[in-house]
């Protein structure tokens, strides 16, 4: 008897060891966000909240859109220029967690993209998919508005997780601008005394009203990698790409700007860039969002991803003691029923 006995109360010390880490989080949580929201917040502009499953969220409201951004993987989750919908999909299943990405918005791809592979800088293969920044956590370094744009930059420095994968000597600085139009410029500074080789994306989950209807310009004659034909290399002919399938495309060495025409919500959204030569398209089809646990079957449907990057042949090698800003700008407009 004695021993059961034991066993329950090893258990309810347990418990009770559990509860207390969890209240000394989110006693730790709740000093955090008052103090974010005594440096930072802008009345009536920006305020800092909990967000989905106590993460912390800056929420943005101003004349000119509606935005939110979680300190976790300084993701951008949503962002609705005044007289639009909303201009970013966010899965409704989406995993909210400190060890897991969120699956829409913006991720931030760093320092690899898709699972690491061998390079001749570096034999490693270890570490999460498409790097750890998009799990990791920022902190805010700026907050202010002009007109009616926020400006907001997040920071990521070195942590154990980054340095455990061989990234010790880095920095990223991640500036958001939202308003009317959306600029997201990511900045890698190389603090090391040798090269950094990276690749980078802003992984843009568009919100679309039907993925078999839209019309994506912008990449004629523009060579890519087909991930869904064993990584073959092919040049797009047609000056439309229309989705009718799964799409998952890294197109190479262009700097074009590329639109997507929405029929079905009535709009087109640009997706224009700065030095970044890689432009992703990705859409999972039916069977894949089926596999992917935050995903619904038919997430699908409503989204596009165009992501600026560069990948691949188009990875960077930043030289020491140097720095490389990537920008992507979006802007939307209406078109004609």
């Amino acid at each position: 008897m004695s021993r059961f006995w034991d066993l329950g109360s090893q258990d309810s010390r347990t418990l009770k060891i559990v509860e207390a880490c969890c209240l000394n989080r989110f006693t730790q949580t709740m000093q955090i966000l008052e103090e974010l929201n005594k440096h930072f917040s802008i009345p009536g502009a920006l305020t800092f909240a909990l967000g989905n499953d106590g993460l912390i969220s800056a929420r943005v409201a101003t004349p000119a859109c509606m935005a939110e951004i979680y300190l976790h993987g300084a993701h951008l989750t949503a962002w609705q220029p005044a007289g639009h919908t909303p201009a970013l999909f966010l899965s409704e299943r989406s995993i909210f967690a400190p060890d897991k990405p969120i699956r829409g918005g913006v991720p931030i791809i760093f320092p690899w993209f898709g699972p690491r592979t061998a390079t001749p800088e570096n034999p490693r293969t270890d570490g999460p998919s498409h790097g750890f920044a998009r799990i990791s956590l920022w902190q805010v370094a700026f907050a202010a508005l002009a007109g009616d744009d926020l400006h907001l930059t997040l920071t990521l420095a070195p942590d154990e997780t980054a340095r455990a994968l061989g990234f010790d000597n880095f920095q990223l600085a991640y500036e958001l601008v939202l308003g009317a139009e959306l600029r997201m410029r990511l900045t890698v500074a190389n603090h090391a005394e040798t090269p950094l080789h990276f690749e980078e994306a802003l992984h843009t989950y568009l919100a679309v009203g039907d993925a078999t209807q839209v019309q994506i310009r912008g990449l004629v004659n523009t060579e890519f990698i087909d991930k869904t034909d064993g990584f073959q290399r092919k040049r797009q002919a047609d000056e439309v790409l229309m989705l009718t399938k799964e799409t998952d495309r890294p197109y190479l060495n262009t700097a074009a700007t590329v639109t997507l025409d929405d029929p079905i919500l009535h709009r087109r959204i640009f997706v224009a860039k700065t030095n970044s030569l890689t432009t992703v398209v990705w859409n999972p089809w039916v069977e894949v969002s089926a596999k992917l646990p935050d995903m619904t079957p038919d997430s699908w449907r409503t989204m596009a991803c165009i992501e600026t990057a560069n990948a691949a042949e188009n990875a960077i090698t930043l030289a020491p003691h140097q720095a490389h800003t990537m920008e992507a700008h979006l802007r939307i407009e209406e078109l004609s029923q």
